[in-house]
């Protein structure tokens, strides 16, 4: 589709996908999802009979966003083209492409906001420890088809794992522990904890360095549980897997690459399933870490710069899911509820 544009617009599209990586410093995902939605708006524009990027105005913007509606788009994805409409338009205004910034009269539907999944404290735990009380959910074949991915293809190298055993028995157990504590106890994103390399973690203050979305860097503190655990992974794990190509990676797959995310969400998915645990994600673990700490007397603010959200309001969530919560618990248990 977007071969198929006019040249001239196919240049605003490419010139505003450059703008959002270089200027805005917008991740590759993100980036992908506005070209995607401005090139689907573009083909519309033309299909309407717009041959140039000027005559882009405000009825091609909401009949383009009618007609996603009629496809069945749900209202998230609408909010998210319309947004991505806006920012393209008011991007094409200031670079003189468009006389007006006809996106900026553009409204879009409200999205509704579903609570989050929490667990209970009890239920993260046995989440959490899941793996020194059980065999790993999945065989070694299985488990290693699902992270071929995690690695270049090509030969261990001695360093790494001395045989299929040692490496189910010890090491992928203590990996996924690591795991586990770690996106529990400090409520970061999986790719964000995949993303972790050795000298990211300082064991003396308890703190780990993540890079968030958009490269932004903080620090963010974990306990004594997720400090064993990385011991143990570190001293007794790490060195079982580690090959040629793995790096400084903290986390690694079974072929001795970066531990990917897709594979994480696996890890994490199965073993709530062992333990008898409702479906569970790591951003699960991400909303029940920041649950906790509120219920647990944190500052919203201090929880907002511990999940890395660039706007509170990105973190209010837990306020409400807090509350209904209380609210439960007060049907079940008042005689007058």
């Amino acid at each position: 589709m977007h071969q198929a544009l006019p040249p001239a617009l196919r240049e605003a599209v490419d010139d505003f996908a450059e703008h959002l990586s270089r200027v805005r410093n917008r991740s590759a995902h993100t980036v992908r999802a506005y070209v995607t939605d401005i090139v689907s708006l573009l083909d519309h524009a033309v299909r309407m009979g717009c041959a140039d990027l000027a005559e882009l105005d405000l009825p091609v913007l909401r009949s383009w966003l009618a007609r996603q509606r009629t496809t069945g788009a749900a209202r998230t994805s609408l909010a998210r083209r319309a947004a991505s409409a806006r920012a393209f338009s008011a991007w094409a205004h200031r670079a003189g492409l468009l006389p007006v910034d006809v996106g900026a009269a553009l409204a879009s539907p409200r999205a509704h906001r579903e609570l989050p999944t929490v667990l209970r404290a009890d239920q993260a735990a046995a989440l959490v420890e899941a793996p020194s009380r059980q065999a790993p959910p999945t065989s070694p074949p299985e488990r290693t088809t699902a992270e071929r991915t995690d690695a270049a293809a090509g030969p261990t190298s001695a360093a790494g794992p001395t045989s299929g055993a040692t490496e189910e028995t010890e090491a992928v157990p203590l990996r996924d522990r690591v795991l586990l504590e770690l996106l529990y106890a400090t409520g970061v994103r999986v790719s964000e904890a995949c993303g972790l390399d050795v000298g990211d973690v300082d064991p003396g203050r308890r703190v780990i360095r993540v890079f968030g979305k958009g490269g932004r860097e903080r620090s963010v503190p974990y306990g004594v549980p997720a400090q064993r655990a990385l011991d143990d992974w570190l001293r007794r794990g790490r060195p079982a897997m580690v090959a040629a190509h793995s790096g400084d990676a903290l986390l690694l797959g079974a072929r001795g690459g970066r531990l990917n995310p897709t594979t994480a969400r696996q890890i994490v998915g199965a073993y709530a399933e062992t333990a008898g645990l409702p479906r569970t994600s790591p951003h699960d673990l991400r909303h029940s870490a920041a649950t906790h700490l509120l219920e647990g007397g944190a500052d919203l603010r201090a929880v907002q710069e511990l999940l890395g959200h660039s706007s509170l309001a990105s973190t209010q969530i837990y306020t409400h899911v807090s509350v209904e919560r209380l609210r439960a618990a007060y049907r079940q248990a008042h005689p007058r509820a």
